[in-house]
């Protein structure tokens, strides 16, 4: 993604950034520490390779996250946020809140439980 010339406020651009199914979760996962590819590919059902090294790409290019290559065999590479995407996590944070509240008023707790977000 490509950062426009012009937008009408900064929360067009952090959208644009951060806009789409997978970039929120993505943060969210790396939140919990630096994880490796095949981490990330586990974790976040539904993604495929090549799209989640898309996002990670993205991610990457607006310094959102970080990633660390290590020397041996196997290679071993660990993607981890940035001080940005920590500040932006705060936002997913709330947004993730938001959810487990609509999704209580819903009748949605055997969701919840089932994915750890209530005892």
């Amino acid at each position: 993604m490509k950062i426009r010339e012009e937008y009408t406020c900064p929360l067009e651009l952090t959208h644009d950034l951060t806009k789409g199914k997978w970039k929120p979760i993505i943060l969210w996962q790396l939140g919990k520490g630096g994880k490796s590819l095949s981490q990330l590919e586990r974790e976040i059902k539904g993604i495929n390779q090549k799209m989640l090294l898309e996002q990670l790409k993205e991610l990457r290019d607006y310094n959102l996250i970080d990633k660390r290559s290590f020397k041996g065999y196997p290679l071993k590479v660990e993607y981890s946020l940035t001080d940005r995407g920590k500040k932006l996590l705060e936002a997913v944070a709330i947004m993730q809140s938001v959810g487990i509240e609509l999704m209580k008023e819903n009748g949605m707790e055997d969701v919840l439980k089932a994915k750890g977000f209530l005892d």
